[in-house]
């Protein structure tokens, strides 16, 4: 069976089982028809993931790898906040008429900053740390910022990267590894979701840095289950699960920023009937 199954099914019941629930008090999201959006929640939670070993699509249903790959390449490479270069409408509901969700996710990645090395944004700077000061503790990135909320149309979810880059006993390259910090997810929604889109992301940095893939820890603080998502994660958790499928990279591409979301691939991906229309919060 897969191994992000077995993470995803886990955290799923420990949530419902040992979670604390929202129901009563004061909370900003609510449904479409205006009713407060409850969740059930648990602080804290952390799951690890080893690329090497397999790539973390769940079986339970179908993530689709494309379009994930989509919108963080929107995010990280494309540094736009406009979903008029998206191939896909998850943005839609925070976008204003001209199509901007504001000074918001890849805005953020794409301000230049003064280093001593000269001016470079956020992800020209982990590029260049990468290959030039591998084993620097200082390799983040950060999208959370308070100066700017003001003029988000959402508040970024995920928010934080850091690497850290070790060299494992005998190989001849560099292992990169990561830390996802994410403030709140919605699991059914969101969770397998943002884990397929970095571990892409890794393996798209490791192929530019020239390193081996390895371990993306996801730290979430809030990782909460809604009201109305209860028993459509019961019923999912309940599923057969298979193998995890073999991922493939575009090998001709070394180049960050000449990846495309066709550059990705899958083969052997057996899942689940897919769930639809489900209910997002807002």
């Amino acid at each position: 069976m897969s191994y992000a199954d077995r993470v995803f099914v886990d955290m799923c019941k420990d949530i419902l089982e040992n979670g604390t629930s929202t129901e009563g008090e004061k909370v900003r999201p609510h449904w479409p028809d205006g009713t407060p959006a409850y969740t059930i929640k648990k602080f804290g939670v952390v799951n690890r993931y080893d690329l090497r070993k397999e790539f973390p699509l769940l079986t339970l249903r179908r993530t689709a790898l494309k379009s994930a790959t989509d919108e963080i390449l929107w995010i990280w490479q494309q540094k736009s906040n406009n979903i008029n270069d998206l191939h896909s409408h998850i943005w839609d509901e925070w976008a204003d008429e001209d199509g901007s969700i504001g000074k918001a996710y890849g805005y953020q990645l794409g301000v230049k900053h003064q280093y001593k090395e000269g001016m470079m944004d956020q992800v020209d700077r982990v590029i260049y740390d990468l290959k030039n000061n591998p084993f620097s503790r200082r390799i983040m990135t950060n999208i959370y910022v308070h100066q700017d909320l003001h003029e988000m149309n959402l508040y970024p979810c995920a928010y934080s990267m850091t690497f850290n880059v070790t060299q494992r006993l005998g190989e001849d390259k560099l292992t990169l590894n990561a830390v996802l910090n994410q403030r709140s997810q919605d699991v059914l929604a969101a969770n397998n979701w943002n884990v397929v889109q970095y571990a892409v992301l890794m393996h798209m940095l490791a192929r530019t840095c020239d390193m081996y893939v390895g371990e993306l820890v996801h730290v979430i603080a809030d990782a909460h289950i809604y009201d109305r998502h209860v028993d459509i994660i019961k019923e999912l958790i309940s599923r057969p699960q298979y193998d995890a499928p073999v991922f493939t990279l575009n090998p001709d591409i070394h180049d960050f920023y000449q990846f495309t979301r066709n550059d990705v691939s899958v083969e052997n991906y057996q899942y689940g009937e897919q769930i639809e229309n489900i209910p997002i919060a807002i």
